[in-house]
């Protein structure tokens, strides 16, 4: 049901469509009979129009945006649920109290979801666009560019930097901007001079600093934009590795990836993975690089605060059709060396169900020209696992 339908409805059952008609309708005539334009702390009636919208009972106002929370679940009907945290502040409070995470209601909504885990029944399915000329890569929401059409809801952006021994992919929350010292910066990937390593940086400080990465790369940016005492922090949150390849063997690719700030007991029984509930920027003294980080230790392979490790599923070799294949359920279509899943590493002595390790946690594969798919689950984030198969699209000299 639209946002407007539904606050109409749930103002007339409470009597107060008249009160909130009356100063616009005011405004209205006045406008008719004075030309002049007014300062608007000036004009009394949008000053009572304003307070009206602020001051609706907080039963009413949740009520509201109930009802959109669970109607519009697409987008770009969605949009509604975003607009109502945008009317003042206590619309904002009242909407981020009602909004769940997508781990509870497989739905992104706000920026920050982007970064939170994934739903645990079933995956959030996107597709990636590649451009070829300009290096950029886009992530959107959705089943794939024929199917979902307009309905494709924007999610981050990657620009791929080529450098003399290193390759960068810059991501952001625009499609267009790429400048590391933005507000749209979200982190980045950087790869070795072979393409055999990968590191994934998150601008986002770590939510527990149990599982903190021991590494950080930072810089300073323009005092402009903040303090020149303020450096912004690229942590280290996630690692990739390819196998090398050096007899040069014909057969599908091999990766490991090391989640840092995820630990193990994320996948056991009553686990639970780190949600950031906010942007934070800066630094904070809990994960601030200046400070000597204890030497690492030798943990027990049942530490709970170990972080998780994930491996590409072995494909099976088809004699009939004389390649290797893995099943995707319908959502690869062509063969690509870039095509993978992913699923837990992990000892039989973690005390993880078999279910679990089974599960596809993340999957990768090419449907058309330039276009892939890309299907993640608890406990990655958009943010991550989109990092992940932007290092399935560098040049891997020594791996393959």
């Amino acid at each position: 049901m639209p946002f407007i339908s539904v606050l109409g409805e749930i103002m007339r059952k409470n009597g107060i469509n008249k009160k909130l008609k009356q100063p616009i309708e005011q405004n209205s005539l006045e406008g008719q009979r004075n030309f002049n334009v007014i300062p608007e702390a000036s004009s009394p009636n949008l000053l009572v129009l304003q307070s009206l919208w602020a001051n609706l009972p907080p039963e009413l106002l949740l009520d509201i945006i109930s009802r959109l929370e669970a109607n519009e679940t697409t987008w770009p009907s969605r949009r509604a649920v975003v607009c109502c945290a945008a009317v003042c502040k206590s619309w904002r409070e009242i909407t981020k109290d009602v909004i769940r995470t997508p781990e509870e209601c497989s739905l992104l909504t706000f920026p920050i979801a982007l970064k939170q885990p994934g739903p645990r029944d079933s995956p959030i399915q996107c597709f990636i666009r590649r451009e070829r000329a300009t290096s950029t890569y886009r992530l959107y929401l959705g089943l794939s560019p024929a199917l979902s059409g307009d309905a494709s809801k924007f999610l981050l952006a990657a620009k791929r930097m080529k450098k003399t021994m290193k390759t960068d992919f810059v991501i952001s929350l625009s499609p267009n901007d790429f400048s590391q010292t933005s507000d749209n910066y979200a982190g980045k990937l950087r790869s070795n001079f072979f393409g055999s390593k990968f590191v994934i940086h998150d601008c986002q400080p770590p939510c527990n600093s149990s599982v903190q990465s021991q590494g950080w790369s930072w810089k300073r940016i323009s005092t402009k934009k903040v303090s020149p005492r303020l450096p912004i922090c690229n942590y280290n949150i996630a690692t990739i590795s390819y196998e090398l390849n050096v007899l040069r063997t014909r057969g599908p690719r091999r990766m490991h990836c090391t989640l840092h700030l995820i630990p193990i007991s994320s996948i056991q029984e009553g686990g639970v993975a780190p949600t950031p509930p906010t942007f934070s920027y800066g630094l904070d003294e809990t994960f601030c690089p200046l400070k000597n980080s204890p030497a690492k230790s030798k943990e027990s392979i049942n530490n709970p605060r170990e972080p998780l490790a994930l491996k590409n599923k072995t494909p099976r070799w088809h004699e009939q059709l004389q390649c290797w294949c893995l099943n995707f359920r319908g959502r690869v279509t062509v063969a690509s060396v870039k095509n993978f899943q992913l699923e837990a590493d992990v000892d039989p002595t973690h005390n993880v169900s078999a279910s679990e390790q089974e599960k596809v946690i993340l999957q990768f594969g090419k449907i058309g020209k330039d276009i892939f798919t890309m299907d993640y689950r608890y406990p990655l984030s958009a943010y991550q696992a989109f990092a992940i198969c932007l290092s399935s699209f560098d040049t891997k000299p020594a791996c393959e």
